[in-house]
């Protein structure tokens, strides 16, 4: 039985929620930000989750301690034109939630 992970969310006024995220529905963490109403409606995942806009940029706090997935050629070209991108950055789009992120931590890019 697939079974919810825990995900801290850092928001763009900097409040940090722990919320849990379903690994069994094939949702992404802009999808977890978007039911959690983390971020203003019409501010993250403008283009539905295609790595078309960086409105879901976010900055993977501990990267080291889960299994991120690589990123993928269009996620890379995304970020390349994006603002405020760090070395940390990934489309939240772009990391499906699986068990191996138990304990992620993002926080939301501020909008550009």
């Amino acid at each position: 039985m697939a079974e919810d992970i825990k995900l801290t969310i850092i928001d763009r006024d900097g409040e940090t929620h722990i919320v849990d995220a379903p690994t069994d529905m094939g949702m992404n963490v802009m999808e977890v930000v978007r039911a959690y109403e983390l971020a203003p409606e019409g501010t993250i995942g403008i283009c539905g989750g295609m790595a078309m806009c960086a409105s879901c940029q976010c900055y993977v706090i501990n990267g080291d301690e889960v299994e991120l997935p690589e990123m993928n050629p269009d996620e890379e070209a995304m970020l390349s034109e994006a603002f405020n991108v760090k070395d940390n950055s990934r489309l939240g789009c772009q990391i499906h939630i699986e068990p191996s992120l138990e304990g992620l931590v993002v926080q939301l890019a501020p909008e550009s």
